[in-house]
């Protein structure tokens, strides 16, 4: 059929790296800082929030999560 395709947020990471606390990205993005607080635990994101999230941070929808490609589905 296709190859399954995984999908890992890392917001968590990128905050840390660039210094981002979650009130302020939160402050910066309109997202709720609950949202953030349980982004990279959560399995369906909003998209406007991705946006926002992205937008605020600087970061690439490649860089916001971390995709990796599968086995083949049959």
């Amino acid at each position: 059929m296709g190859k399954r395709v995984n999908v890992r947020p890392r917001l968590k990471e990128l905050m840390k790296a660039d210094g981002w606390t979650q009130t302020r990205l939160s402050e910066a993005s309109g997202v709720p800082q609950g949202s953030i607080s349980r982004f990279d635990s959560n399995g369906r994101h909003e998209d406007w929030q991705v946006v926002a999230l992205m937008k605020a941070g600087g970061w690439t929808y490649e860089e916001l999560f971390e995709i990796e490609d599968g086995s083949d589905e049959e």
